[in-house]
């Protein structure tokens, strides 16, 4: 070998690592390593069990019923804190509101208290205090005890809308697992019924970890990232599809390195279509959060931040993971990965008698020996050609 040829090699080993991701040439061996990722599932999904177990949701006014008072952040004196709305809430009631948070900004913002659920009395007293300490601005520019209103929550509503959330969620699953087995197979409706599963658990966890609020955009929130996990995986097992096509016959991958490839074939895609949609998401959670304060915008774009992100990893490191496990489980795809074996054991025995360099597990390497072992079956049915013997003299220049 060359100087300049031995240069080329070492160039093309050295190829970027972004460079052969988004070529889909095998860089990340995902299938390979499965159980460790497993084990990093299984440990998250044991996590976000034991959080909602034992530390619970914080649920929000709509599902525990109770009385929302709303006033303007702008008093007599100047802004109102939260902290100060609650202190005056507390002295006139005896006890203190459950939460008291900004919405909005600038004039528009305003201060929410939540609290059990309080009679007309109370809720009058309440007012009274607010007004009388804290003079908050309404309409006319002046301090205004209109300017403060309270609203009756019913737990029966926020109930209503769980019952209806799990209704259209056990319809959603039911008609994926339909919808897959039909599409593709069985297995593969396993695989990504068990990924969706994984993203609505750690999803409710990470909920209960941070302790964020759950009113009815993070339920509504919920149902729309299932839809985008699905996407994602539907995508890379219709690679998978393509690339197994007539598998079973060929002796050149396996079934798992072949959803290998195609999971690193479609890997660019997954995390680009993942950083598109997580992008006006994060501009909704922040314009939710320093313009608008806590509110519906801010809590449905948690929600479906914290779901894109689980979505597009388990898409990618458990759902064909799992389809490997599963595909494996049947006898005819254990013996089409025993003949790839065999034939890579004879292919690296045939190497070393001849003192090559061939690595049956290079994906270069091997389609360079395909192309020799075709050309010489090719060679090989082309009969050979017989001169015909000629009478008189031979051929060549005619004497003259």
């Amino acid at each position: 070998m060359t100087v300049v040829d031995e240069k080329n090699t070492t160039e093309n080993k050295r190829e970027s690592v972004f460079h052969r991701m988004y070529v889909g040439s095998g860089v990340f061996n995902v299938v390979g390593v499965r159980k460790r990722w497993y084990l990093f599932f299984g440990a998250l999904v044991l996590v976000c069990i034991a959080s909602m177990g034992i530390k619970g949701f914080n649920f929000g006014i709509d599902f525990e019923g109770g009385t929302q008072i709303q006033l303007p952040a702008n008093g007599k004196s100047g802004q109102i804190t939260e902290e100060r709305a609650k202190e005056v809430f507390a002295d006139a009631l005896g006890k203190p509101a459950d939460e008291a948070q900004k919405v909005g900004s600038g004039v528009s913002s305003t201060i929410q208290l939540r609290s059990d659920t309080l009679d007309a009395a109370e809720v009058a007293k309440v007012k009274q205090a607010l007004f009388q300490e804290l003079g908050p601005i309404g309409s006319i520019g002046q301090p205004s005890v209109q300017a403060i209103s309270d609203s009756a929550v019913s737990a029966s509503w926020g109930g209503e809308i769980s019952r209806q959330a799990l209704i259209a969620l056990g319809v959603f699953l039911l008609a994926v697992t339909l919808f897959l087995a039909l599409y593709f197979d069985p297995r593969m409706a396993a695989a990504a019924l068990v990924t969706l599963l994984n993203d609505i658990v750690v999803t409710a966890g990470v909920y209960s970890l941070i302790g964020f609020e759950v009113t009815p955009a993070t339920v509504i929130g919920l149902l729309t990232i299932l839809g985008f996990s699905l996407y994602d995986t539907v995508v890379v097992f219709d690679k998978v599809r393509e690339n197994t096509r007539g598998l079973l016959g060929l002796t050149r991958r396996t079934f798992g390195e072949a959803a290998n490839l195609a999971l690193n074939q479609t890997l660019m895609r997954s995390f680009n279509t993942s950083l598109i949609a997580a992008l006006p998401i994060l501009g909704l959670l922040v314009i939710g959060y320093l313009l608008l304060g806590s509110g519906t915008l801010q809590e449905l774009a948690l929600v479906q931040l914290t779901g894109t992100v689980v979505g597009v990893l388990s898409s990618v490191a458990l759902a064909t993971p799992l389809l490997v496990d599963f595909k494996m489980r049947d006898p005819k795809f254990r013996q089409q990965a025993d003949r790839v074996a065999s034939r890579r054991a004879n292919q690296a025995r045939k190497a070393a008698e001849r003192d090559d360099d061939f690595d049956p597990n290079d994906e270069d390497a091997l389609a360079a020996e395909l192309r020799k072992e075709k050309a010489y079956a090719a060679a090989a049915s082309v009969p050979a050609r017989n001169q015909k013997a000629h009478k008189g003299r031979p051929s060549g220049k005619r004497k003259r």
